[in-house]
């Protein structure tokens, strides 16, 4: 009971918005693994930037914000990955691929 309570009344616990924050915030990663299963053509590069550039500043925020905030830092690099997998899908369907620059580089050789 004592480590309960100890959890209950902490800087990180159930009472704070240090909590729920990233407890809320695993939507946005979870729906991004959701919509990997979909064509690359219905990803929006724009949005999928923005993320990455969110997901990338708020690890940052995670990280120095005091008491810091691991469950929050966790939830932000899993969707910096999964956002980053999603905008590699994007950029290959838009025809950038760096295999494909190489080759044309070496085609007008």
């Amino acid at each position: 009971m004592k480590i309960l309570r100890s959890f209950w009344n902490s800087p990180i616990g159930p009472k704070t918005t240090h909590f729920w924050g990233p407890v809320f915030g695993w939507g946005i990663p979870l729906a991004a693994v959701v919509d990997t299963q979909k064509p690359p053509e219905m990803i929006s590069g724009t949005m999928t930037g923005v993320m990455c550039v969110y997901s990338a500043l708020f690890m940052r925020f995670a990280w120095m914000v005091q008491p810091r905030n691991i469950h929050l830092l966790i939830c932000h690099a899993s969707n910096e990955t999964v956002q980053l997998y999603q905008l590699s899908r994007f950029l290959n369907a838009q025809g950038y691929s760096l295999n494909q620059k190489e080759e044309e580089a070496a085609e007008t050789k």
